[in-house]
């Protein structure tokens, strides 16, 4: 072998090996500037006096629902948006808050999926950059129309019921055995991912429903499916989670930081009961919950 095939395979030896390092580090990098960003633009939130105030029986209530919420989506491999957007609207908080909270907490508790995911192997490179930028179009235009344009107590009802939507779809393809062995081309992944995207930025849920759902039930490797998506999320909750914070601020601290505290307590449990726990009954019973929640929202609006 003579110098120069030793010197190409010494490069692309230390480009594979920066390539992995920066699957670790961008993560890493994007959620440490956010959250010094976060610290220095709201620092008169995070005094003590506020941050003692705060611990009162609705941040344990919101702390219950991120909890509750990341342990549907670690057990299921979707539903986080849906069932802790179902909870929040039943508990009073606005459509606006509530998908700006959800998709806040989840900028922070998709970064660690994502790493999760790619030192364990799940991902599908391919898939994630194919789901990634029409993904995080179809996210930022939703939070902007609904953090600057959508009346908040008109799309209310609608949000409601969107999510019955979402709760009958994980019922049905948790039940589903029958899988379509069907390929998708590029140019339908990415009419999928912008309206995934879109749907689960103005609806605060949808896209671990709509795109995982769509992509398993079309004949694809759960395994690679769930970890591909679920890395992409990351791109898309942080797109929308930007555009609410430029267009709207940030309100409902109290709401974020629950939903933040409780996935990262119920993340490792939601991990272990992935395999404790059978699918099926844990699948019918989350959907009938959301769909009972949701109707509650709806009677409160119209009683």
């Amino acid at each position: 072998m003579n110098t120069e095939q030793v010197a190409g395979k010494n490069a692309a030896r230390k480009q594979t090996q920066f390539s992995k390092k920066l699957w670790y580090l961008l993560p890493i990098i994007i959620l440490s500037g956010l959250l010094i960003f976060l610290l220095y633009s709201y620092q008169d939130v995070f005094n003590v006096e506020k941050l003692k105030n705060s611990l009162n029986y609705d941040f344990l209530i919101f702390l219950g629902i991120g909890i509750f919420a990341q342990l549907v989506d670690g057990t299921l491999g979707m539903g986080y948006g849906a069932t802790s957007t179902s909870f929040l609207l039943a508990f009073g908080v606005n459509p606006v808050t509530s998908s700006m909270a959800v998709h806040v907490a989840e900028m922070f508790t998709t970064g660690a999926s994502a790493l999760s995911h790619y030192k364990f192997k799940n991902i599908s490179k391919s898939l994630v950059k194919n789901l990634i930028i029409p993904g995080v179009i179809g996210s930022a235009v939703g939070a902007y129309l609904l953090s600057d344009v959508i009346d908040e107590k008109l799309i209310k009802p609608y949000i409601a019921i969107y999510m019955i939507f979402l709760a009958v779809i994980i019922i049905i393809k948790g039940l589903s055995k029958k899988r379509i062995n069907k390929a998708t081309n590029k140019k339908q992944l990415g009419f999928l991912a912008i309206f995934g995207g879109f749907m689960d930025a103005v609806g605060g849920g949808g896209w671990g429903p709509i795109v995982t759902s769509t992509l398993v039930g079309r004949g694809g490797n759960p395994r690679y499916i769930i970890g591909s998506v679920n890395t992409a999320e990351f791109a898309i909750s942080f797109a929308s989670g930007i555009t609410f914070i430029l267009f709207g601020g940030i309100s409902g601290w109290r709401v974020i930081a629950g939903l933040i505290i409780g996935g990262v307590i119920a993340a490792p449990f939601g991990a272990y009961f992935l395999n404790k726990i059978p699918r099926k009954p844990m699948t019918v019973l989350i959907g009938l919950l959301l769909i009972f929640l949701s109707i509650r929202t709806l009677v409160k609006l119209y009683p």
